[in-house]
């Protein structure tokens, strides 16, 4: 049996992070486009450092976009032999099969009501309301909450409680692949 499943790009980060990197595009764009006009504009012949900080802001400005472009598949979810790991880019950590009480799917719009979001949030989350979401119902958090909710969405907690909402693209096939591995490792205890 292979000891690592497949890797389930978690559809919020995706999301979140294709808002972000088109806006960052045109920044840079409008900056490249801006220090190339003013470099024939006579008026600004004698102001190289001002032309020089454009092409650096714009620079700078294609590289977050070139990070945020590439940190979109970097928050993922895999079940693995031994534990389920959640991946995002500035956190990852392995739940172990101990921990996980059940595993249940529900639809989005059930766990997140639109009218109990913000307006901020419900424009994050309308386009994938109709989508399944897995949820990792555990006995224990595997890391303080604290410390889950500053690296984490908000969209992984519908409560107080341990337990973690995980949206994919292929939630079923998911799920058979973490019942799969945690029915191995039960029988593998017995």
């Amino acid at each position: 049996m292979k000891r690592e499943g497949n890797r389930y790009p978690l559809l919020i980060y995706t999301r979140m992070l294709d808002r972000w990197w088109p806006a960052t595009l045109f920044l840079a764009v409008a900056l490249f486009v801006l220090a190339w006009g003013i470099s024939d504009h006579p008026a600004f012949k004698n102001e190289t450092l001002g032309r020089m900080a454009l092409w650096f802001a714009g620079g700078l400005a294609l590289l977050v976009t070139l990070i945020l472009w590439g940190l979109r598949s970097a928050a993922y979810v895999q079940p693995r032999a031994e534990s389920v790991r959640i991946a995002t880019p500035f956190l990852r950590f392995d739940i172990s099969y101990k921990r996980v009480r059940r595993v249940i799917s529900s639809e989005m719009h059930v766990i997140f009501p639109l009218g109990r979001l913000s307006a901020w949030n419900r424009e994050i989350l309308e386009p994938l309301m109709h989508k399944t979401a897995i949820i990792l119902e555990l006995n224990s958090w595997p890391l303080s909450p604290r410390l889950l909710r500053l690296f984490l969405s908000p969209f992984f907690f519908r409560d107080q409680t341990p337990h973690f909402v995980l949206l994919v693209e292929n939630w079923m096939r998911l799920s058979t692949e973490l019942e799969s591995f945690r029915s191995l490792r039960v029988s593998a205890r017995q």
